[in-house]
């Protein structure tokens, strides 16, 4: 995500519900778009814990989504670009690419670009939080804040259960 763009964006609609609505929802769709492939492509693995838990993440991902999408029925949102809070793919992705990226991802790997999504979300909202004094944003963005929190406090759990695969050879030759 491009903080200084969404920030940009919300400053430059007056920061508005619509504004704040309309990037919510694209955090939301991403996040739920991408744990769905993080779940199928653990699930693919055979490491069920961390698919479980990607395929709950993206329940609720989609649920939040659907509920933003409720509450701003027949509203005017403004545009979002699709790149704007992608997890992986900054611009049109490559098949070849994004299967390749998909491959070669440990578990592991996928939690960690979990929770930088988390991460990132959260820091929006609690940008928003900040840099508003309306209380109906300063509400809503206080309670996004405090889900992408707590998401991300599951995937630290699911990150100290999940062991790194890589090896520090430097550690390793340090050793000798």
């Amino acid at each position: 995500m491009a903080r200084g763009g969404a920030m940009g964006e919300l400053a430059e609609l007056g920061g508005g519900m619509a504004a704040l609505y309309a990037h919510a929802l694209a955090i939301e769709r991403e996040a739920a778009e991408r744990y769905n492939e993080f779940a199928e492509r653990m699930a693919d693995e055979g490491n069920d814990a961390v698919a479980r838990l990607f395929a709950d993440l993206a329940g609720f991902e989609g649920e939040h989504a659907k509920a933003l999408e409720r509450e701003w029925a027949g509203m005017a949102l403004p545009e979002i670009a699709p790149a704007e809070f992608a997890w992986l793919d900054a611009g049109a992705p490559e098949c070849a690419a994004h299967d390749l990226l998909f491959q070669l991802m440990t578990p592991h790997d996928a939690l960690e670009i979990a929770l930088g999504a988390e991460l990132r979300a959260q820091a929006f909202f609690e940008q928003v939080l900040e840099q508003t004094a309306d209380p109906r944003l300063r509400e809503l963005a206080a309670g996004m804040a405090r889900e992408e929190q707590a998401h991300a406090a599951w995937v630290r759990e699911a990150l100290a259960r999940t062991p790194d695969p890589h090896v520090d050879w430097e550690q390793v030759f340090a050793q000798r």
